[in-house]
């Protein structure tokens, strides 16, 4: 299949890349715009109680006060504030609202605090639901610059924080973070694929064919997402990047790797790239499929943006496959072997490198390795028992001299931290029946003796008194996981219980959202996770032929899923001062670490079967993978490490967690679990490892093709695949018969 569809490509290349060019086109051009979604749902659906509290809150009360943000004043000598600095707070909130920024619907005075410390404004903006929608953030900052001229020459000082303001000083704080990774991307790409190849061709190739698929992806799901009613919105541009150069990057090195090894054993340059095609298309398929099946697990999420996500990213990696088997081979076999130029290093075999010395070593020490690389992920995976997640992620993500932290902190000198986000509590009437202030009042003081429950408001009753909204302030930060306990734990059991005969209680707000977030996201890795490893394992029995490796393939994965969240966890949380990790980030490592590093895994296990194929023993075989493998794999893990590593430089924690997280896990794969846990396992176990397919049964060669005139003379001194490298070293025993049979078929292909 694969060889009739590299001859192809290479008999008629030009059709092919006029194909792709007229397809972009009409792709891009007829695809509608990637819409942002504004569904609420999109974060969490409606079975989970804080969705069903704000859904009776946009009912009862449809004209609510949301809280954006929140004006802190204190006197600038520290002392109690004196009546004439309440009477200038109250003219300079007022002030404020006069300015009408949009979408700032009003700026409340509020209270002195009990010891006098602190008074706050509070600013009124509308619920924003869509992620994307950066007003209200403009608006704080509008307002700081306004809040600075109003209380020139005053012995007040003040600042905002809040949850738009938080918003904003993370913005602030990560607006290079896009830029940092589109330029470290292609520069890390370009360098680095310079120094592999020393070709400038080959460095800017795949530069070239992403920017002509990436817009075409783009294009692919917009229309998927019109036409079967998928939420993705416009962020997913910035995800797709990443995906896309990962991915494609590592397609066009699986090609170019084996297509210069086989220039070097003698092939001419065409039948070289459909013996290429042929034989590491099958690789790349079912790589791509393993990362396809993965990111459409997402599907089965209860988180509507993982859900529309997942086929997103599965349309980018299917358009990126068929372009690495048919682009990029065209346009390779267009420029033959110029496209290494001006090196020359396609011509002869390397001499002692590096990854012939590992499969050596890995070949005779097979135990040694094993072991020692399992220990490895085994010890690192073991600080995964410590993983914590965290989705205070503006506070804690935020340097700590940014304004909303500093004045989130003065705030606290005379209010509880959770002033800042209130939790609603509603009480509901379940008949036609107005709540009375008999069943009011004791509700209220329930929620008052609820440990870590700073305050609860007098209630606000709806229209037809049917429903009543309680605002509880919580003694600790709306994000932490103290916070989350009081309303998982304690203030919840105890609303539901408390609640008066024929009434019914919810409890909602942004610390009740991120409960209910953890429990979907629990629930998302007991069915998401299993189900991907299990298509995952179905990919790699259909093309390893066996029921042993898939086990052990994904046992390996496992162990470096575990291994990067512990070496994250123990980086950030026992080193560093972080109380959590991203609350996404497993999710995340799972998308990037144990789709893509699946990759890695199959091209070094296909190589092993096609190496035993040929005849070697298990041991020799290990050796001929990691020897030709092993420069694909280091080439491809260096250059998406570094990609990922660009995100530590934005100097926001979040991101550089992520960006941590990311490249260590791709290391591991590639350097560790694919180089070294992988071949060395298989060594191993032997002829089992194929059981039942036996795929390592050496192939049968028709006779008169071991050595056939059709093969080609062996290339003399100096000439392509001659010198000591060429037939030599472990495994090559077959030296000329296994060129002369790769010849041969290159010509029957």
């Amino acid at each position: 299949m694969f060889a009739a569809l590299g001859g192809f490509v290479v008999r008629r290349p030009w059709w092919v890349i006029l194909g792709w060019v007229v397809a972009a086109g009409v792709v891009i051009g007829f695809a509608p715009t990637l819409t942002s979604s504004t569904d609420e749902a999109s974060f969490l659906p409606n079975s989970y109680e804080s969705i069903r509290a704000s859904d009776v809150r946009d009912q009862a009360f449809p004209q609510h006060e949301n809280i954006g943000a929140v004006v802190v004043f204190q006197r600038a000598d520290g002392k109690p504030l004196t009546p004439a600095d309440s009477e200038r707070v109250t003219a300079v909130s007022a002030k404020l609202a006069a300015r009408n920024v949009t979408p700032v619907q009003a700026v409340t005075p509020g209270a002195v605090s009990p010891n006098g410390l602190v008074q706050t404004s509070t600013i009124v903006m509308p619920e924003i639901k869509d992620p994307n929608d950066e007003k209200p953030q403009d608006a704080v900052e509008t307002l700081r610059k306004s809040l600075k001229s109003e209380l020139a020459g005053s012995d007040l000082s003040a600042g905002i924080t809040g949850s738009a303001a938080q918003a904003l000083d993370e913005r602030d704080s990560s607006k290079t973070a896009g830029t940092l990774v589109a330029v470290g991307t292609i520069v890390i790409i370009i360098v680095l694929l310079l120094i592999i190849f020393r070709s400038p061709i080959i460095a800017l190739l795949p530069v070239v064919v992403i920017g002509l698929i990436a817009p075409m992806a783009t294009g692919l799901i917009a229309s998927a997402n019109k036409a079967f009613d998928m939420k993705a919105d416009s962020s997913i541009e910035q995800l797709l990047t990443v995906v896309l150069f990962g991915v494609g990057t590592d397609y066009v090195l699986f090609l170019l790797f084996r297509y210069r090894e086989v220039l070097r054993e003698g092939a001419d340059p065409k039948n070289g790239m459909v013996h290429a095609v042929s034989r590491v298309g099958e690789a790349i398929a079912s790589a791509a499929a393993a990362v396809i099946v993965a990111f459409a697990a997402l599907t089965l999420s209860s988180l509507g943006m993982l859900r529309s996500m997942g086929p997103a990213l599965a349309i980018a990696v299917f358009v990126t496959l068929l372009a690495g088997l048919t682009l990029v081979p065209a346009v390779v076999s267009l420029l033959g072997t110029r496209v290494f130029w001006p090196s020359k290093s396609w011509r002869e075999q390397p001499h002692g490198t590096g990854f012939a010395k590992l499969g050596t070593g890995i070949g005779r020490h097979s135990v040694v390795f094993a072991v020692l690389s399992a220990v490895f992920m085994g010890v690192l995976a073991l600080g995964a028992l410590g993983y914590k997640p965290n989705f205070d992620l503006a506070g804690s993500a935020l340097p700590k001299d940014k304004e909303s932290v500093v004045w989130l902190k003065n705030m606290e000198k005379g209010f509880p931290p959770g002033t800042t986000d209130p939790t609603s509590v509603f009480l509901q009437s379940r008949n036609q029946a107005p709540l009375t202030p008999a069943e009011l009042g004791p509700f209220r003081a329930s929620l008052q003796g609820v440990k870590g429950v700073g305050s609860v408001a007098e209630p606000m009753l709806s229209p037809d008194a049917r429903v009543a909204s309680y605002d509880v302030v919580l003694s600790d930060s709306p994000a932490s996981d103290d916070a989350l306990a009081t309303i998982k734990k304690r203030l919840r059991p105890i609303a539901h219980e408390s609640a008066p005969p024929g009434t019914k209680a919810l409890v909602g707000g942004i610390s009740a959202v991120y409960v209910d977030i953890n429990r979907a996201v629990d629930r998302d890795y007991s069915i998401v996770f299993p189900v991907a490893a299990l298509c995952i394992m179905i990919i790699l029995a259909l093309l390893l032929r066996s029921l042993v490796a898939p086990w052990y393939l994904m046992l390996s994965v496992a162990l470096g899923f575990g291994a990067t969240l512990g070496a994250t966890s123990f980086l950030f949380m026992k080193i560093g001062t972080q109380p959590g990790l991203m609350f996404m980030l497993p999710v995340i490592m799972y998308l990037f670490v144990v789709a893509l590093g699946t990759d890695y895994n199959i091209l070094m296990v296909s190589r092993l079967r096609e190496e035993a194929r040929e005849g070697h023993p298990p041991h020799i075989a290990a050796s001929v993978a990691v020897k030709h493998s092993g420069p694909t794999i280091a080439a491809a893990g260096i250059i998406l490490a570094g990609t990922f590593a660009t995100l530590m430089l934005a100097g926001n924690s979040t991101l550089s967690q992520m960006g941590f997280a990311l490249s260590s896990g791709i290391a591991i794969a590639a350097f560790v679990m694919a180089l070294i846990f992988t071949p060395s396992l298989t060594a191993l176990i032997g002829h089992a490892a194929w059981w039942p397919g036996h795929g390592d049964t050496k192939r049968a060669v028709p006779a008169g093709f071991e050595d056939g005139p059709d093969a080609g003379p062996d290339p003399g001194p100096g000439q392509p695949g001659s010198g000591p490298g060429a037939g030599s070293g472990p495994g090559s025993a077959a030296g000329g018969s296994r060129r002369s049979r790769r010849s041969k078929g290159t010509h029957r292909a």
